[in-house]
């Protein structure tokens, strides 16, 4: 599902240097989103149907299901929301405050998963390795 909120924020980027992953959910994949996807991103589109296909048990490689994903929902819902914009604004301001720091240690901490990943050729993690 591609909403306003989304294309709203992707009009304050250049997209021509986003990536854009998504999981292979069907609901998720229908015809219209990919070609929308494919369209707007081109070979930067992660996703079961696009250019660069979404590698598979790939929740101990992937940034946004080990880390962002958790860390956005617990800022974001810390405090009752009370409206749709109160969630939406809550959502902008906690991903507008990720520093580059932190995204620098979720990338080191990526290098070191798919390290693990490589030298145990493939088996999944045995227990989450993420420092902050």
């Amino acid at each position: 599902m591609i909403n306003n909120f989304f294309i709203i924020e992707l009009n304050n980027h250049d997209v021509q240097e986003l990536w854009f992953q998504q999981d292979g959910a069907t609901c998720h994949t229908a015809r219209a989103t990919i070609d929308l996807l494919k369209d707007t991103f081109g070979d930067r589109l992660i996703s079961r149907f696009g250019p660069v296909n979404w590698p598979p048990r790939s929740c101990d490689l992937t940034p946004l299901d080990y880390f962002l994903w958790g860390y956005v929902k617990s800022l974001v819902y810390a405090d009752k929301l009370q409206t749709l914009d109160h969630l939406e604004d809550n959502i902008r301001h906690v991903i507008a405050d990720i520093r580059p720091q932190m995204l620098e240690k979720v990338i080191e901490n990526w290098t070191s998963r798919l390290d693990y990943i490589r030298a145990s050729r493939g088996s999944p993690m045995p227990e989450i390795i993420f420092k902050m």
